[in-house]
């Protein structure tokens, strides 16, 4: 089990620790729905270290990155970010990234806590135009600041105008009286906010900073758990639910960043399978009826027939209503369509739905 530079911080605060992708997190402190609500209405921190962050750097870096990613990153400018995936040779998803243009040759790739060395290998394997790789996960801290208070709370510390970095926008700046860190308007819970890499050795000066800074808007440490139901009703993809190795990202809802005016792995098969259509797609559903939607449960017809199963499901915080994500043939993707979700003896009726669930 790997530790993050935070680890016992958490635990001193009375986290509840558990293991996830290999690394001992905190999935939660006072309770799922207390910090999901911190996250909606003020402010809350999340520690996502466990994350990866590799840099790929030189002449032919972006011809790398075009090569093993879907979305199109030579739209890119210094500055910005891109969601993306990597596809692998069978229609499937190595993993989805945020891709950051940090110079006009250098490229920062963050990828899943459970995906680090699978994607690594992947993009070396395809690394035949010789760009420099370096894989700093083990060497960089990630905290995800999550909030509609969040740039009122970290104003004061850093002499950048929070206000000004728009979504999917990054700067490299001073924050917290540490020089150089990467401030990003992103973040996985649809409620605004930034998220800050720096060094191990500089996280827990930032972290304090960033508590003291916020004590009057309300900040809380957020464990994993909240994220979760965060994302959900936010509809955006889990990697290993919603979209793993044979989940194709046309079927999963992620043609968006699926940009066929470059050749990128498997990118004809794809194109393909956009043009004749998914045989099956990625859907949102409410229950119409009590019951908690869960990871694995069947999703059935009028006639107790199986069509597809849950991929993520919970009791939405914000909307009091179970929620979930699952894979379904086209015919029954529409939306108000009608589906039953299995849930134990009972196929409790539900309404394919838009996304976001949660609409702010």
């Amino acid at each position: 089990m790997k530790n993050t530079a935070l680890t016992e911080t958490h635990i001193a605060l009375g986290a509840k620790m558990v293991p996830f992708a290999g690394y001992n997190m905190p999935v939660q402190y006072e309770g799922v729905n207390i910090e999901h609500e911190t996250v909606r209405n003020a402010v809350g921190v999340f520690d996502v270290s466990h994350m990866g962050e590799f840099l790929i750097e030189g002449p032919h870096a972006l011809e790398l990155i075009q090569k093993v990613t879907s979305n199109d990153a030579s739209k890119l400018t210094v500055g910005k970010a891109q969601y993306s995936c990597l596809p692998n040779d069978n229609g499937g998803i190595i993993d989805d990234l945020i891709v950051y243009r940090v110079k006009e040759e250098t490229y920062l790739l963050v990828v899943n806590a459970s995906n680090i060395e699978k994607d690594w290998n992947w993009i070396s394997s395809k690394n035949d135009v010789g760009a420099t790789m370096r894989d700093l996960s083990e060497d960089y801290s990630l905290l995800a600041i999550q909030g509609p208070k969040a740039i009122e709370a970290m104003q004061s510390l850093t002499s950048h105008d929070l206000s000004e970095i728009k979504f999917y926008n990054f700067i490299v700046g001073d924050f917290a009286g540490i020089e150089h860190v990467i401030i990003s308007a992103t973040g996985y819970t649809g409620s605004g906010g930034f998220e800050i890499y720096c060094k191990n050795s500089e996280v827990k000066q930032i972290w304090d900073k960033v508590f003291e800074a916020g004590a009057d808007f309300g900040i809380k440490p957020i464990g994993l758990a909240a994220r979760d139901t965060l994302r959900l009703e936010m509809g955006y993809c889990l990697y290993g639910n919603d979209i793993n190795d044979s989940t194709s990202p046309i079927e999963a809802g992620l043609g968006w960043i699926t940009k066929f005016t470059k050749a990128f792995t498997n990118s004809e098969a794809l194109e393909d399978e956009k043009r004749r259509g998914p045989s099956r797609k990625l859907v949102a559903f409410e229950l119409d009826e009590r019951g908690i939607p869960r990871q694995g449960y069947d999703i059935v017809d009028g006639q107790g027939k199986k069509i597809g199963e849950v991929t993520s499901g919970t009791m939405s915080p914000s909307l009091g209503k179970g929620i979930g994500l699952g894979y379904v043939p086209t015919i029954f993707s529409d939306i108000d369509s009608k589906i039953h979700i299995q849930i134990r003896k009972n196929a409790v009726p539900a309404t394919v739905v838009k996304l976001p669930f949660y609409k702010g």
